[in-house]
């Protein structure tokens, strides 16, 4: 703590020294420093107060990095990163909160959700109540036995199960040289991968879009499902004409 206010002391006299006298001193001092670091090989040893100045003048004045020889600028950054994690885990440190449920209810909790497999939290609860254990339906619903239940299909097997009846479908707008906007959709059918509509126009409606797709399906069997995102082009007149051309959805 000495040391810190010795150097705050000589910092407020620097301000009244003139330049070339604060050139000759900081030469006078570099070259200490190479003498120093030429007969002591070790690495030297830093207080937390060290560590903490040499942060603070590097970002308050980032050129100064350039000027460290006892350390290297990336230690000094090291320092400060280590720093600000040991602030902010400090600041969330865990401050109290509700007590824990002790070892035999929770393993009551256990043996009773095992014991009657239909019962939920609620009912749990209320049979804890009845026995005097004060405890919350949500610490209840947190300790019960949890049932294994069999792996649901992933997205890979619901696209191989349902790729043949998915079709999904793209509007995107394409500049021109003209400086008109042209509106393309792309019609993707899923079961084998192809692209079977592709078509272009300059003003796009609900009526267009619902031809192109029944038209490209044509006398195939048309998809049961049709993905697309929420433009608002397609409107009301959207549903009622692929329904009637026979799409589900």
């Amino acid at each position: 703590m000495i040391d810190f206010l010795l150097l705050l002391g000589c910092a407020f006299t620097g301000l009244f020294r003139s330049r070339a006298r604060l050139e000759a001193e900081i030469l006078v001092l570099r070259q200490q420093i190479n003498v120093l670091r030429r007969k002591s090989p070790k690495r030297p040893a830093f207080s937390n107060i060290d560590r903490l100045l040499l942060v603070w003048l590097s970002r308050l004045v980032p050129t100064t990095l350039e000027a460290l020889t006892v350390v290297r600028p990336e230690t000094v950054i090291r320092w400060h990163r280590a720093g600000f994690r040991a602030y902010w885990r400090f600041r969330s440190r865990p401050r109290g909160g509700r007590p824990k449920m002790p070892l035999d209810i929770r393993q009551l909790v256990r043996d009773m959700s095992v014991a009657n497999p239909l019962w939920g939290a609620p009912r749990i609860h209320g049979e804890l109540l009845k026995l005097g254990i004060e405890v919350g339906q949500t610490t209840v619903a947190k300790y019960m036995a949890r049932g294994r239940r069999p792996p649901s299909q992933g997205w890979r097997t619901f696209l191989r199960n349902h790729a043949d009846g998915i079709a999904s479908m793209e509007l995107f707008v394409v500049p021109t040289i003209s400086f008109r906007l042209l509106y393309g959709l792309l019609i993707l059918r899923h079961g084998r991968r192809q692209i079977i509509s592709l078509g272009a126009t300059a003003h796009p409606t609900a009526e267009w879009i619902a031809r192109q797709l029944i038209e490209a399906c044509g006398w195939d069997r048309a998809p049961r499902y049709v993905v697309r995102d929420r433009d608002s082009v397609y409107g009301q007149v959207w549903f009622p004409k692929i329904r009637s051309g026979g799409f589900a959805r």
